[in-house]
């Protein structure tokens, strides 16, 4: 019998958010790459969100849809001339469609240097157990 594991389902894209809605600001939408790990009791992603900060970003949870919004901005250097930039002023995007097995109401969420790490438990259902066996 094969283990049931939480699944997510993860809208993967490059580099340019290409979903077909419509944009109501004109400004580049970026797709976050992300990371998923698995331990004992939950689902751990990390998000790079390079520029956001937690005023910037908002985290929503509708129809077993988690959807990561956030902006960043790209900060003035000073008297500094830019000679070459790898990140962009722009909007993150990013959506994942949670499983029955993930308890939505126990989901944490933190932004630390530009890496959004959320923290999405395992309904106790689908948390692996072992079974004690009694003799006769």
């Amino acid at each position: 019998m094969s283990e049931q594991v939480p699944t997510l389902e993860t809208e993967k894209e490059e580099a340019q958010l290409t979903d077909g809605a419509e944009r109501l600001r004109e400004r580049r939408a970026f797709v976050p790459r992300s990371d998923i790990y698995e331990t004992a009791d939950s689902l751990v992603i990390k998000c790079d969100v390079p520029g956001v900060d937690e005023s910037t970003l908002d985290i929503t949870l509708e129809k077993s849809v988690l959807t990561i919004s956030g902006y960043a901005d790209v900060p003035e250097q000073g008297d500094l001339s830019l000679l070459y930039a790898e990140y962009e002023s722009g909007d993150y995007e990013r959506r994942f469609s949670l499983s029955d097995q993930i308890d939505q109401d126990g989901i944490e969420a933190s932004v630390k240097d530009g890496v959004l790490t959320l923290t999405l438990p395992k309904a106790k259902t689908a948390v692996a157990r072992k079974i004690s066996v009694n003799a006769g």
